[in-house]
Order: C-alpha cells, then sequence, then structure tokens
C-alpha cells in the first residue's frame, strides 16, 4: 500500500484540523476563564471521541488500499476542508461572542458571569457552538473521503446535539425564564431537524 501525495495531503490536513481544533478549544477557554479554571476537559477528547477518530483512521486505510481511487477524490477532499474552516468560524465566533458566559460544560447553576447572549451570531442561531462543531465534525471525515465514518459522524454528533440542547436549554430557561423562551421562539437552534 502506498499513500502517494493526495494520501499524505490528506492525512496531513486531517492531523492539522483536528490539532488545531482541540489545541485552539484549550487555549480560548483558557484565555476567557484564567488558565487555573479550566481543566484538561477543555481539550474535548473523551474515549468515545478517541475510538471515533481510531475508526476513522481504519476506515481511511482499509478504503485507501481496497478502494484507492475513492481516495483521489481531491473535490471531496476541499469540500472537507470548506466544511472545517466555516465550522471553526461559527463555534470560535461564537465562543468570542459569547465571552465569560461560554463554558465546555452545561451549566446547571446560574454564575456570576452568565448572561443571556442574543447578539452577534446568536442572532442566526441559539447553539453556534454545536452547529460550528457539526460541520467540523462531517468535514474532517470528507478530508479523508471516508463514506461511512462521515455517514457515522453526521448521525453520531447529531444524536448527541439533539439531547444535550433540550438538557442545556431547560437550565437556561431556569435561569432567564420568559426571556430565554421568546429568544428560542424567534431563533432557530443551528442543527438541522432540533428546535
Amino acid at each position: 500500500m502506498e499513500l502517494g501525495y493526495v494520501g499524505g495531503v490528506q492525512l496531513s490536513l486531517f492531523a492539522l484540523v483536528v490539532a488545531f481544533f482541540h489545541v485552539s478549544e484549550y487555549l480560548l477557554a483558557a484565555a476567557i476563564h484564567g488558565r487555573s479554571n479550566v481543566s484538561w476537559n477543555s481539550f474535548l477528547i473523551s474515549k468515545q471521541y478517541i475510538f471515533a477518530m481510531l475508526f476513522a483512521l481504519l476506515e481511511y486505510f482499509i478504503e485507501i488500499y481496497l478502494f484507492p481511487e475513492l481516495k483521489d477524490l481531491w473535490w471531496i477532499s476541499s469540500v472537507g476542508s470548506v466544511m472545517v474552516l466555516v465550522g471553526e468560524i461559527i463555534r470560535k465566533t461564537g465562543i468570542l461572542t459569547a465571552g465569560r458566559s461560554f463554558t465546555h460544560i452545561i451549566r446547571v447553576y446560574f454564575g456570576e458571569h452568565h448572561e443571556l447572549i442574543t447578539w452577534g451570531i446568536y442572532r442566526f442561531m441559539r447553539h453556534p457552538g454545536y452547529c460550528g462543531f457539526f460541520i467540523w465534525a462531517a468535514g474532517t471525515q470528507l478530508i479523508l473521503c471516508n463514506p461511512i465514518s462521515t455517514i457515522g459522524f453526521i448521525a453520531v454528533t447529531w444524536r448527541f446535539f439533539s439531547t444535550r440542547i433540550p438538557y442545556e436549554e431547560f437550565f437556561l430557561r431556569q435561569f432567564f425564564g420568559t426571556q430565554y423562551m421568546e429568544y428560542a421562539q424567534q431563533v432557530p437552534s443551528g442543527l438541522p431537524f432540533i428546535k
């Protein structure tokens, strides 16, 4: 099995975007909340996530061996690259707009710096962080031209957010009452089929 130029570019780009995403998540959280208030959890790496990425790499190497022409579809990798960039911009814009109100862990108690953010990107979607991650995750798999993992990542991240968003919004309604309910009626969640 020889990776060739396209395979080398795909794997290098994949490694770069994954590393950038996780390091930038930690650095942004540390910059916003102070390094002493941020844990390793802000890298957003879990056992399930590692398993998913290992599965994606396994799929990539099996397919490049059995169906090398599948990995030569550079235009699919290009679409994935654009999706990764768009996802990063949406997510990071949401984080920067929310500032101290942003955390990686859902707040179940009202915090000192917690405020309802309805301006900037939040005028267009209630959950830009989730929307951005959803687009980014699918894009990482398109970079690798991984059909199985693309479908899997879309399904798993959508399912995850379809349960996380209602849970988070329960607390937002507790914190902000009718102000949040009116906002939620006017602004979509940012993910397809999640109200």
